[in-house]
């Protein structure tokens, strides 16, 4: 059982990182070489990430994620003396806000501008830019610190894992 409540919380660990890095990419680089184009590249841009994201192995770190922490919950459950448990507990409520936010602001907004239609057709680029970017940036840094504070939760269950 040990062996196995290890390898869970370390495939948790590498996923949430995985997701964790991801969101920090696109708020430290990302987005802001982004912020210094013209609307209509802005659009075309991230109208082509948002399809381009949508790949096995985006849903391996994104899923996995969940998936491998809510494992990790389970597998401590039955705690036997370990003190992991309330670190991996803490990391699953993090990383469910980060599919709360991806679910009900940044999906909605990608979509949102992919039903702009193909931007050489958009009549307004700068209204469906100004409707998008700034609300997805902001709710993209929330999902970079939930995701990170996950995995720093993450972190603190393997060395506690470790001690018991």
């Amino acid at each position: 059982m040990e062996t196995a409540r290890t390898l869970v919380l370390v495939a948790a660990t590498v996923t949430c990182g995985l997701t964790a890095g991801l969101f920090y990419g696109y708020s430290c680089s990302v987005m802001p070489a982004l912020a210094r184009v013209d609307d209509r590249t802005f659009i075309e841009v991230m109208q082509r990430v948002n399809k381009a994201i949508l790949n096995g192995w985006f849903a391996l770190g994104f899923v996995g994620a969940l998936l491998a922490t809510a494992a990790a919950v389970a597998l401590h459950l039955p705690s036997d003396g370990h003190d992991a448990l309330p670190a991996t507990v803490a990391a699953l409520v993090l990383y469910v806000a980060v599919i709360g936010v991806t679910r009900s602001v940044n999906i909605p907004l990608n979509d949102e501008l992919e039903a702009a239609g193909p931007v050489q057709r958009i009549t307004d680029p700068a209204a469906v830019r100004s409707r998008f970017e700034a609300r997805w940036v902001r709710f993209n840094v929330l999902r970079a610190l939930l995701s990170t504070g996950a995995l720093a939760c993450l972190a603190w269950a393997l060395v506690l894992n470790g001690r018991s």
